[in-house]
């Protein structure tokens, strides 16, 4: 009773403190009830309950006899699960200062072994799960200084645990709790006492963190009810600090891959809340987060790339995008419903997410109940704030245009507040020189992270702002705090949007403003309308290129894959076009990329009139 009483007094005080958290960055929150009575009263008593139930499961097995849709996936995953078996058991290895490889592979491997098993029953695939567990959970621990390392793994030793059902040995059940215990929750919880940076962060640290702390909570529920109550209970109180950043239109901030990466872990943890509580707490209803599917669709360009901006991957994969099909069994919207990708070959899809086996279950709820296409013009607004004009459906000349606003201090962003992709005819002419691997960054001793003005960061050309197609003043760094905002936009047949850049260009201009416009169904025009300072010695007008470029008068030609972009220098047709090569890039650690250039007008300001000047230039194709 004291110990009870000892509980309920600290999970007030956190209450406290959180809630004031909560109210100062003035947040929506999600449905916490959660306490030890609540757990024990709510909890689904039956396994499984993480992800699938006896209902869940009851449709699932219905579906496979019927949709050809879900045999074809399950094929997959089986071809994905005989793979397993040729592979040795994991061990600890770290790389860097990262195991998260290691724990990433065993959630794959679980995702694929036990969604076999919860369809068979198949004694040589209760094995192999046994032999993973048992050698996961024998780690001297699970790399929490890198606490994804730690939630992920959590994640698949809960899922393991749940989806045999106790049919593994009771020796490993005991095995795998205790490692849930040892190695996965109670690290979670500082000595300090102080909750750790990603329990209240911002970015997807939060949404895979307490995802894999709920997965965990809820599989030793039984053993440790109040470490598992008040771990979700820290969890539904957190989580809305990632949520929050969606808003207000949908825009990911890190960028499509991280969508990827922080939006799985959020529907995971809501199907499993779902599962094992009867509701999600309120995700599916958190403002902004449906409207994320939408952001999601249109960073897929035609070229088959992301638009790539933050520390974004150039290019999707082959298969079908299970992140977005949860999002079409909560809406209906066939839009976000993949089906042709979730149809390719089985043995074409290759090594399938780590969360497929997981993922069956949107694909088995799905019911079409119309489609709501995604706008041709569109602009998400917040700390990242992204425009995008697209062709739409059928359109001939492939037609995509993606600018941004945001800055350097945003999670994983760069110094490209400003910039913009350019797709025409199936090529894409104005790029993003995207991401490049953390570790070989780290392991040659780069701070890769520091996000100060004069930090590591951006010496980088895929971080700095000479590597982006924007705007740059006496060649030197935005202002890695200065935030571009999205200051108008305009849909229609012409599309517009501007960008407030003068926070990023600090005192080096007295104001600075882009306007990029559709102007046709082949071209794009960005005008920048800046007001100098007394600081102002030199304008650059960039942008980024791999394509072959021919300068000639008033502008330059652009080839590139047997097709054509001319480039008009509009306002200032007498200074030519320079080309700065980039092939190979200004330092070693740098991303090489072959081919890469920037094309560049150059503008004095003694060369100037009076105190402002509009740069026009026009991008157009056939």
């Amino acid at each position: 009773m004291k110990t009870k009483i000892s509980f309920l007094i600290t999970l007030f005080c956190w209450s406290l403190l959180f809630s004031a958290k909560s109210q100062e960055k003035e947040i929506p929150m999600l449905d916490n009830p959660m306490s030890v009575q609540y757990l024990k009263k709510n909890l689904r008593k039956s396994q499984p309950r993480l992800v699938f139930n006896s209902a869940i499961e009851k449709n699932l097995k219905k579906k496979l006899k019927t949709d050809a849709l879900i045999q074809n996936m399950y094929k997959a995953i089986k071809l994905n699960a005989d793979e397993v078996y040729k592979k040795p058991l994991l061990e600890r290895k770290l790389e860097g200062k990262r195991m998260l490889g290691v724990s990433r592979e065993m959630l794959w491997r679980i995702n694929m072994l036990g969604f076999v098993y919860r369809m068979e029953k198949d004694a040589k695939v209760l094995q192999r799960i046994n032999d993973e567990v048992v050698a996961v959970c024998n780690f001297e621990d699970w790399n929490p200084s890198h606490f994804l390392d730690v939630a992920e793994m959590a994640m698949a030793v809960a899922f393991a645990l749940d989806w045999t059902a106790g049919k593994l040995p009771k020796s490993t059940i005991k095995l795998a709790k205790n490692a849930l215990i040892e190695k996965g929750i109670k690290p979670s919880w500082p000595e300090s006492g102080k909750n750790p940076g990603w329990a209240y962060g911002t970015n997807n640290w939060n949404q895979v963190c307490n995802g894999g702390m709920i997965a965990a909570s809820i599989a030793i529920a039984e053993v440790d009810p109040e470490l598992a109550s008040k771990t979700i209970w820290r969890a539904l109180d957190g989580l809305p600090h990632s949520l929050a950043e969606y808003g207000p239109d949908g825009v990911y901030p890190e960028g499509s891959t991280y969508w990827s990466y922080g939006t799985r872990f959020s529907v995971v943890t809501a199907t499993m809340l779902e599962s094992a509580f009867g509701h999600d707490f309120g995700h599916l209803k958190y403002p902004s987060f449906v409207e994320s599917a939408v952001f999601r669709s249109l960073m897929n360009t035609p070229s088959g790339w992301y638009f790539n901006f933050a520390d974004c991957g150039d290019k999707r994969g082959e298969s079908g995008d299970l992140a977005l099909a949860w999002f079409a069994t909560k809406t209906g919207n066939k839009t976000f419903f993949e089906k042709e990708r979730f149809l390719m070959p089985a043995e074409e899809m290759g090594k399938l997410s780590r969360l497929a086996g997981a993922g069956m279950v949107w694909l088995s709820q799905y019911e079409e109940k119309g489609e709501i296409k995604v706008p041709t013009a569109w602009k998400g607004e917040g700390s990242n704030p992204v425009v995008v004009f697209a062709g739409g459906e059928n359109d001939p000349h492939n037609y995509y245009f993606g600018g941004k606003g945001g800055r350097g201090m945003v999670n994983h962003g760069n110094m490209d507040g400003g910039s913009f992709i350019f797709e025409l005819n199936g090529v894409r002419w104005v790029i993003d020189p995207g991401n490049q691997n953390y570790h070989t960054l780290e392991q040659a001793g780069f701070d890769l992270w520091g996000r100060c003005q004069d930090c590591d960061r951006w010496t980088l050309l895929t971080k700095n702002n000479y590597g982006h197609s924007t705007i740059t003043i006496n060649d030197e760094l935005h202002k890695t705090e200065g935030l571009v905002t999205l200051s108008g936009f305009k849909d229609g047949d012409i599309p517009e949007a501007t960008f407030d850049m003068s926070a990023t260009l600090g005192d080096l201009v007295s104001s600075a403003s882009r306007k990029f416009v559709k102007e046709s169904p082949t071209s794009i025009v960005i005008e920048d309308n800046i007001e100098v300072s007394e600081k102002t010695k030199l304008i650059t007008w960039q942008l980024m290129t791999t394509a072959e470029v021919e300068i000639i008068d008033g502008g330059a030609i652009l080839k590139q894959d047997g097709k054509v972009l001319k480039l008009e220098n509009l306002s200032h047709p007498d200074f030519d076009i320079s080309i700065v090569s980039l092939y190979p890039a200004p330092l070693k650690i740098d991303r090489q990329i072959e081919g890469l250039k920037r094309l560049e007008i150059r503008i004095p300001v003694w060369t100037l009139n009076d105190d402002k000047t509009k740069i026009k230039v026009r991008l157009s194709g056939n």
